[in-house]
């Protein structure tokens, strides 16, 4: 059996750092959107018990260090699999990765979907929340998708109205970010200003996607300097930007446009001084499934 699956990337609307654990892992206030930028994820049962992961983009670690693996892993121990197991991963790179925008968690998501489809588990979508948040605090929303609350360590993820058309620039500079680094720069962050968290969730929860956006905010763009950033920003801004802030801990910087028009004339304008340019629209699933092969 080979399951296809899309995967789709995130970008964070808001993301606020509110503490510190006691088991050190930081506690979060995030809303998070699901984009129609996505990999293809294809896993397909093989015989054996081996996982084996390939990808398009080289570079990628194959083995198990990637994402993917490690959640094929958990699902086979959560359910206690431990004969016939062998199912091969193969992933169509498309996201960029230490981005910021949830692509190997995406990726990861996936998995556990199409798994759950192949060994005939039927585990409800927390269930797989469960499994994935062992792996990777945004595996949850990636499962849950669409326009989300995600609060701790991303565990506990609440759905919220869709947010539904607009067109997105996202722009991935050159220089990624190493997560543990930002993490780091934030702790060491003296006055944080934390963004309006609550006033966006009342907004988004009423509906009014417009006032919400307009509070678009993450806490990481304090504490770190990622070249490309403000002249991203200013470009977003100057073409009529409802919203313009970094996504996750960077380095990727998106722009929301009421019109697909202004989001063309702003991704041929950064086109001129970045590679990695994108359009896309908000998605109200995580994953989809593309196709089953029996």
């Amino acid at each position: 059996m080979k399951l296809t699956v899309k995967a789709n990337a995130k970008i964070n609307l808001l993301l606020d750092v509110t503490g510190i654990k006691k088991n050190g892992y930081h506690s979060l206030f995030t809303v998070m959107q699901s984009i129609s930028l996505g990999d293809t994820v294809t896993v397909e049962k093989t015989n054996g018990n081996d996982i084996t992961v390939s990808c398009t983009v080289p570079g990628v670690p194959t083995d198990s260090r990637n994402i993917v693996y490690k959640c094929a892993d958990k699902f086979f121990q959560y359910a206690g699999i431990t004969e016939n197991k062998g199912v091969h991963i193969h992933i169509d790179k498309v996201t960029p990765f230490c981005a910021g925008m949830g692509g190997g968690s995406a990726d990861g998501a996936a998995v556990l979907v199409a798994l759950n489809k192949i060994f005939n588990t039927n585990y409800l979508e927390k269930i797989l929340c469960r499994i994935g948040v062992k792996v990777g605090a945004d595996i949850p929303f990636c499962i849950v998708g669409g326009t989300a609350l995600a609060l701790d360590t991303g565990a506990v993820v609440a759905p919220l109205p869709d947010v539904e058309g607009y067109s997105i620039v996202v722009v991935k500079p050159e220089d990624g970010v190493s997560t543990k680094e930002a993490y780091e720069a934030v702790d060491a962050l003296e006055n944080m200003k934390h963004p309006k968290n609550q006033e966006m969730l009342e907004y988004l929860a009423d509906g009014d996607t417009e006032n919400a956006l307009k509070l678009c905010s993450n806490v990481f763009e304090q504490a770190l300097e990622v070249p490309g950033r403000v002249d991203i920003k200013n470009i977003c801004n100057n073409n009529g930007a409802v919203a313009s802030c970094m996504t996750g801990s960077g380095s990727a910087v998106y722009g929301i446009f009421k019109e697909k028009a202004q989001a063309e004339k702003t991704a041929e304008e950064l086109k001129t001084k970045f590679t990695n340019v994108f359009i896309c629209t908000p998605e109200k699933t995580g994953v989809e499934i593309i196709s089953i092969t029996e």
